[in-house]
C-alpha cells in the first residue's frame, strides 16, 4: 500500500493532481485511512496511474494534432504564396503577350499600307508605260524594203 505522496512522486506530479484524479475516478470512498495518510492499494494505484497515462497520451495526441495543423498551415501559406507569385508572373507574361500582339498588328497595318502604296505606284507606272508606247502601224513589206533604200 502506498500514500498519495508516494504515487505523486512516482508519476512526477503534485499530490493535489493525484487527489484530483482520485476524486475524478470516484475512489475517495474506497480509500482506507492509515493515520494521517490515505492508504492506496495496488488496484487503486493502477487505476490512478492509468488515468494519468491516458491524460498524457491525449496530451501527446493533442500536441501531435496541433503540430500537424501548424505544419499544414505553414505548408498552405507557402503554397498560397507560391500560387500568388506564379499568378503575378502569369499576369505579367499575359501583359507582355498583349503588347507584342499590339505591335504585330501595327506592323501588319504598316505592311498593308506599303503594299497598297506600292501597288498604286506600280499601276501608275504601267499606265505611264502604256501611254508612252505608240501603237505600231502595220507597214507593208513593200514600204519596209523601200524605206531601207
Amino acid at each position: 500500500m502506498k500514500t498519495i505522496k508516494q504515487i505523486a512522486d512516482e508519476i512526477g506530479v503534485s499530490k493535489q493532481a493525484v487527489r484530483d484524479k482520485i476524486a475524478k475516478l470516484s475512489l475517495q470512498s474506497t480509500l482506507r485511512k492509515n493515520g494521517n495518510h490515505f492508504a492506496i492499494d495496488e488496484k487503486q494505484e493502477a487505476a490512478i496511474k492509468q488515468a494519468f497515462e491516458e491524460k498524457s497520451q491525449s496530451e501527446i495526441d493533442n500536441q501531435s494534432t496541433s503540430e500537424t495543423q501548424s505544419t499544414l498551415r505553414f505548408e498552405n501559406s507557402q503554397t498560397d504564396r507560391l500560387i500568388d507569385m506564379l499568378q503575378a508572373e502569369l499576369n505579367m507574361k499575359n501583359k507582355q503577350i498583349d503588347e507584342l500582339n499590339a505591335r504585330l498588328a501595327e506592323a501588319h497595318a504598316i505592311i498593308n499600307r506599303e503594299q497598297i502604296l506600292h501597288s498604286g505606284t506600280m499601276q501608275q507606272q504601267l499606265i505611264g508605260l502604256t501611254e508612252d508606247i505608240e501603237p505600231q502601224k502595220k507597214i507593208s513589206w513593200f514600204k519596209r524594203i523601200f524605206k531601207k533604200i
